[in-house]
């Protein structure tokens, strides 16, 4: 960007400097006798087109701005992309709502084993789904995300309700996450077969 900068001010009698870290120039041109056209662009953000016409009565005028886009595949992810992830967020929302208060602090204490589980599983530097971490983390936000609102509807205050979360961590059964518990269950099994 810096060198089409520069190219511009080759060319034309302008002035430039960078505004910020995120690649904004600020052009600042001398009159000149003829119209003169700036033209910089960057692939990661947009083309910036200025032209300006100098008349002898008048330091500047405008006689037009243009900015061009980048194509929408340069962007990240498709429009289609996001379309289907809210729709699933959506189902796992409406699944997540069908189910008791009481499952759902179930279904959270298990997967906060499980994220304990990747946790270790990172540590020893094992094979994982690293993607797991951000599902998981996901799915017990959203629990209690639901959790809250049908303590907002019996009418329960955030003080009361911090109160209630401190009583139920306190009475948490620990227990191995479904993972580790099916682990055990296939070694059982395996040292079952050996014995017989």
């Amino acid at each position: 960007m810096r060198a089409a900068a520069a190219a511009a001010t080759s060319s034309f009698p302008c002035s430039y400097r960078e505004m910020s870290s995120s690649s904004l120039l600020s052009f600042r041109c001398s009159p000149s006798p003829s119209p003169s056209l700036i033209s910089f662009s960057s692939s990661k953000t947009l083309t910036l087109t200025l032209t300006r016409s100098w008349s002898s009565n008048t330091k500047s005028s405008f006689q037009g701005i243009r900015i061009q886009t980048p194509p929408s595949s340069s962007l990240g992810r498709n429009q289609s992309s996001s379309v289907k992830m809210m729709a699933k967020r959506e189902e796992e929302m409406k699944e997540i709502r069908t189910k008791t208060t009481d499952e759902i602090n179930e279904e959270i204490v298990d997967l906060k084993g499980e994220l304990f589980m990747l946790r270790l599983q990172k540590s020893q530097r094992n094979e994982f789904k690293s993607s797991e971490f951000r599902r998981m983390r996901k799915r017990v936000a959203r629990m209690l995300t639901v959790r809250r609102e049908r303590e907002l509807e019996e009418g329960i205050n955030k003080r009361l309700s911090r109160k209630l979360d401190r009583e139920w961590k306190k009475n948490v059964v620990v227990r191995p996450p479904p993972s580790l518990r099916k682990m055990q269950e296939e070694q059982k099994a395996a040292e079952a077969e050996k014995a017989s």
